[in-house]
C-alpha cells in the first residue's frame, strides 16, 4: 500500500477553517494532514488579546504543526515549507498571491478551493458577487493554482442553487461543507494518480474585488432588484447602509414590492422616498419599489423597520440617501 499524501493546508477565515476540520477528521489511509499555514495571531476582545485565526484554531485543537508568516516571500517561509515535503498544498481564503518557488514546493500539485463556477466570479469576493449578479446558482471549484488569479486549469466542480433569501452568511456555510466534500474528492483523485486537468474558457471570466465598507452604501437611483440584492450580498458583512436626516441607517433585510414602476401614483417620487408607512416602509428606487423588512440604527439592535420609522415618527415623503 501506497504511503498517503502528505497535505499542507493554507488558509485562514470560516470558510477554510471547517475545510479543515473536515479533512483532518477524515485524514487516515489516503492522506494526512503533515502542516497549515495561517496569518499571523492578531488582537482581539475587549482585553486585546492575541488570538489565532479560525484556521490557527483548528490546527491548534489537532496540534497541528503550523507556520503564521508575516511575509511569505522570504527564504526562510519557502524552507519551512521544504520540510513540510508536501505532496499537496491546500489553499482556501489564505487572502494572498503565492509566488511561483511556494507552487513548486509540492510533489503533486498547488491547489485552490474557490468559491465560484470558475471562470464565473474569480477574485475577492465570490459570494457576494453571485449574490449581485443574481445568478440562480454558483458552487465551488478545485483547481491548479497558477500565477495569474483563479486562472488555473480545474480538477473538479460542483454545483449549489442560490435560494432567494441566500445571504453571504448562509452562502458561505454551504459552500464551507461543498469545498470540504469537494477537497476530499480531488484527494482521493490524486491518491489514485487520477486527478485530470480541464482549461478554463477565458471568455466567460468576470472578476471580483475586496468588498470595502464604501461598497454597502446603497445607491436608491438602482432598481429594487439590485438593492434587495445588496442587502443579502452584505450580509453580515459590511452591511447595506444609507442615511435617513443625519443618522446611518443599516437595511439587513428587504423585499422587492414592485420590480418596474417608476412612480408612486400621482406626481413621480425621487430615488430614495419613503412612499408609504402603513402597513410597512415602501422605498421609491430608480426602477420599482422597495419594502423595508429590518434594519439597525447607531447604537440599537436590530428591530423591524416598521417600528424604526414609528418611533423616529417618519412620515411618507421623508427621504433616504446622501
Amino acid at each position: 500500500m501506497a504511503d498517503p499524501l502528505k497535505i499542507v493546508f493554507m488558509g485562514t477565515p470560516a470558510l477554510a477553517a471547517h475545510i479543515l476540520e473536515r479533512l483532518v477528521t477524515a485524514s487516515g489511509a489516503n492522506f494526512r494532514v503533515v502542516g497549515v499555514v495561517t496569518r499571523p495571531d492578531q488582537p482581539r476582545g475587549r482585553g486585546l488579546g492575541m488570538e489565532p485565526s479560525e484556521v490557527g484554531a483548528v490546527a491548534a485543537k489537532h496540534g497541528i504543526p503550523t507556520l503564521k508568516p508575516l511575509k511569505i516571500r522570504t527564504w526562510s517561509f519557502l524552507s519551512e515549507m521544504e520540510e513540510f515535503d508536501p505532496d499537496i498544498l491546500l489553499v482556501a481564503a489564505y487572502g494572498r498571491i503565492l509566488p511561483a518557488r511556494i507552487l513548486d514546493v509540492p510533489r503533486i500539485a498547488p491547489i485552490n478551493v474557490h468559491a465560484s463556477l470558475l471562470p464565473r466570479h474569480r477574485g475577492a469576493a465570490p459570494i457576494e458577487g453571485a449574490i449581485l449578479a443574481g445568478d440562480a446558482e454558483t458552487g465551488v471549484t478545485i483547481m491548479r493554482i497558477v500565477e495569474r488569479m483563479d486562472a488555473g486549469p480545474m480538477y473538479f466542480q460542483c454545483k449549489l442553487p442560490i435560494e432567494p433569501n441566500d445571504t453571504q452568511g448562509t452562502l458561505k456555510e454551504k459552500l464551507a461543507e461543498l469545498g470540504a466534500s469537494a477537497s476530499l474528492e480531488v484527494i482521493d483523485l490524486a491518491a489514485r494518480g487520477a486527478l485530470v486537468e480541464t482549461p478554463q474558457d477565458e471568455a466567460l471570466a468576470t472578476y471580483t474585488a475586496q468588498v470595502e465598507k464604501k461598497d454597502a452604501v446603497i445607491d436608491w437611483t438602482a432598481s429594487a432588484a439590485q438593492i434587495e440584492r445588496m442587502t443579502r450580498a452584505y450580509d453580515p458583512w459590511p452591511v447595506a447602509r444609507t442615511r435617513l436626516g443625519a443618522d446611518e441607517v443599516l437595511i439587513w433585510r428587504a423585499a422587492v414590492e414592485d420590480e418596474s414602476q417608476t412612480k408612486w401614483g400621482g406626481p413621480p417620487c425621487p430615488p430614495g422616498a419613503i412612499v408609504s408607512v402603513k402597513p410597512y416602509p415602501i422605498v421609491q428606487c430608480g426602477t420599482g419599489r422597495l419594502r423595508l423588512v429590518e434594519v439597525q440604527a447607531p447604537g440599537r439592535k436590530r428591530m423591524s423597520a416598521a417600528d424604526f420609522l414609528r418611533g423616529k415618527r417618519i412620515e411618507a415623503g421623508a427621504r433616504f440617501g446622501p
